[in-house]
Parts: structure tokens; C-alpha cells; sequence
């Protein structure tokens, strides 16, 4: 290899090792992390539960928006606090600048990963439900909360249910040609290996809300999530 092919393939690496620290390695270097006295064991103490993260993903009209709505209201009956991160209700603020190329998509995933990281250590249940496609991406959401309190939740519904239930009739479009990019039919959706729940379809048919929300609870209530 010559010495310009060399110096191309040191560049190259130096360029992919700057693209993987993006995301984690902070642009200024004049900045501090301040601690305050308040701390989160305190908070979780004050709301009497521990903060974790419910990652919810599966495939468009999986029912992942319906679980996680129907998980918030159990758990406020339980007067326990969770807050609800909805991916297409982010796409209206926080992520409004993005679109659904494959950057975006992984730039999406780290903005909501680094906010469901805040509501956990405020000592909340956060419900995050996104289809979230790649499994990189969900991984590195993980990686952010250390202390186990990362929970995915995967709703293995097959692509004809959920094609067949089309609640926004964005297959429809896809299969027209109309959406490009479209997760389960132009791009793709990588399941879980190793999700701490993972909900099925039984005879063709997705469990009733309250069904799944009841899964999703017991597994909380089993690790201790909701009781200080």
C-alpha cells in the first residue's frame, strides 16, 4: 500500500472513531458535571418507587402506543408516576427537525435514550414506545441506565397483522410507493435477543391491552420497580 492509500485508510478509521464518539463524547470541553444534594435514591424515596425505563418496540401498529398509554393509567391507579414518551408525539418538538433517513432514525433513538435516562433518575416509570428498528440503537439506550433498570419490551407482532390492522394506513402507502424507508417494507426491523418481555400473538391475534399492561406490571412488581 502506498503512502497516500495509507494515509486515506488512517483517515478513514480516525473519521469512523469520531462518528462513534459523537454521541457520547461531549463537543466543549469547558464543561462540568455539577452534582446537587438531592440525589435520586432521595427522589425515589419521596415517590416510593425506583425509576427505570420501559423501552416498548415492535413494528408499526404493533399496539406499542396503545400499551404504553394503557401501562401509564395502571400505574397511576397503583399511584405510581410514569410518564409517556411517544415517538410520534416527539416528532412534534423535540425530534421535529428529523426525518426517517437512517441517521435520523439513529439520532431520534439517542435524544429520546438521554431523556427517558433523565425521567428515570428523576425516579419516574418512563414508557418509551417507539419502533426503534435498529438493534444498535436500543442497545445503546441500554448501555445509558447500568443499574438494570432498562426494560424492553418487544411486541412480536408478524408484519401481516400488523399490515392487516394498518391503524394509520401508512402500509398502504408504503405498498404504493408513497413512503420511502418504511420499517418492514422498504427498510428493516431488527427484533430483540435478549428482551426482558416479549409479547406474542396468539392464533393470528394481539393480546388485549390490559392483558399486556398486566405483563408489563407483574415484571415491575417482581423487580421491585414499584416499591421504594
Amino acid at each position: 500500500m502506498g503512502a497516500e492509500g495509507l494515509r486515506a485508510g488512517t483517515e478513514m478509521v480516525v473519521e469512523e472513531k469520531a462518528s462513534e464518539m459523537s454521541s457520547t463524547v461531549p463537543k466543549s470541553s469547558n464543561i462540568f458535571w455539577h452534582d446537587c444534594a438531592v440525589g435520586k435514591a432521595d427522589r425515589q424515596k419521596l415517590l416510593k418507587q425506583k425509576g427505570c425505563v420501559v423501552w416498548i418496540t415492535g413494528l408499526s401498529g404493533s399496539g406499542k402506543s396503545t400499551l404504553a398509554c394503557t401501562l401509564g393509567r395502571e400505574l397511576h391507579t397503583r399511584g405510581k408516576l410514569a410518564y409517556v414518551l411517544d415517538g410520534d408525539n416527539l416528532r412534534h418538538g423535540l425530534n421535529k427537525d428529523l426525518g426517517f433517513k437512517a441517521e435520523d432514525r439513529v439520532e431520534n433513538i439517542r435524544r429520546v435514550g438521554e431523556v427517558a435516562k433523565l425521567f428515570a433518575d428523576a425516579g419516574l416509570v418512563c414508557i418509551a414506545s417507539l419502533i426503534s428498528p435498529y438493534r444498535r440503537d436500543r442497545e445503546a439506550c441500554r448501555a445509558l441506565l447500568s443499574d438494570g433498570s432498562f426494560v424492553e419490551v418487544f411486541l412480536n407482532m408478524s408484519l401481516e397483522l400488523c399490515e392487516a390492522r394498518d391503524p394509520k394506513g401508512l402500509y398502504k402507502l408504503a405498498r404504493a410507493g408513497k413512503i420511502k424507508g418504511f420499517t418492514g417494507i422498504d427498510d428493516p426491523y431488527e427484533a430483540p435477543l435478549n428482551c426482558e418481555i416479549e409479547i406474542k400473538e396468539v392464533d393470528g391475534v394481539c393480546p388485549t391491552p390490559s392483558d399486556t399492561a398486566g405483563q408489563v406490571v407483574t415484571y415491575l412488581a417482581e423487580k421491585g420497580f414499584l416499591h421504594e
